[in-house]
């Protein structure tokens, strides 16, 4: 189904909308309009991404016409020490904008997952341009399948829903949802972001997970958020680590 390009900008009259049929990646693209001055707030999208990127150089699945993918120049007055918790306004960000188009709740998986029933819905990818702050958000949509590699570990807001759904409604969604949630962590710092990640996530708490590093996988217990976002693992031998990046799984 076509993109109703007209009715998002009807919806969202003050702000760049760039949509492209095809486009090797929207994050690549953004990253130049903040270059050259795009306001806060300018969005590019596109039908399909022919190189979507996800966290360390992961491809993302960009199929054509079925996702949503966007991304979004910030230019918020974040604190800097907050810059880690963007990613985690975000994520609240895109499940609230699922949640009201939809109706689908959904959980996170620190630090950039959205996952419904325990697949992988959505994903997001932070980077910094000079002052700005590229947000690079893809929602798996309207999807009837996946390539066999993904099968076990993504869903559509389709499958999950048995039903098609509007990009073009999750899209104004989560432009508002966008605004409101770095607002407030532009205004009132990590506190409420921490507060709201840590109830809406499954992963934050007394989950028993591994933690892919690359170099070495870690197993323990999640025991919170520490005040910068970033989650704190109990060891089976009671020592606490701070992670910083990695791939969190569920384990046994």
């Amino acid at each position: 189904m076509a993109f109703d390009l007209e009715w998002v900008r009807s919806s969202l009259p003050d702000r760049p909308i760039h949509w492209h049929a095809s486009i090797a990646s929207t994050m690549i693209e953004a990253s130049r309009l903040a270059v050259a001055g795009y306001q806060s707030g300018t969005i590019v999208g596109a039908e399909e991404q022919t190189a979507g990127q996800g966290r360390y150089g992961r491809a993302w699945h960009s199929e054509p016409g079925s996702g949503l993918y966007v991304s979004i120049v910030l230019r918020h007055r974040f604190v800097h020490s907050t810059l880690p918790l963007v990613t985690l306004a975000l994520g609240l960000a895109t499940s609230e904008a699922i949640l009201k188009a939809t109706d689908l709740a959904c959980d996170l998986r620190w630090p950039n997952d959205v996952l419904i029933e325990s697949r992988k819905c959505a994903g997001i990818l932070t980077q910094l341009e000079g002052s700005a702050i590229i947000a690079g958000i893809g929602i798996n949509v309207n999807h009837s399948a996946f390539p066999k590699a993904f099968t076990d570990l993504a869903t559509s807001l389709r499958l999950a829903s048995h039903r098609i759904h509007s990009r073009e409604r999750l899209l104004v969604e989560l432009a508002a949802s966008v605004d409101r949630f770095c607002a407030l962590l532009e205004k009132e710092g990590g506190e409420p972001i921490l507060a709201m990640f840590s109830r809406a996530s499954s992963f934050v708490y007394g989950r028993r997970v591994s933690v892919d590093q690359g170099h070495s996988l870690l197993k323990g217990t999640t025991a919170g958020l520490n005040s910068s976002g970033f989650l704190i693992l109990q060891g089976d031998d009671g020592t606490k680590n701070v992670i910083l990046a990695g791939g969190v799984r569920p384990c046994s």
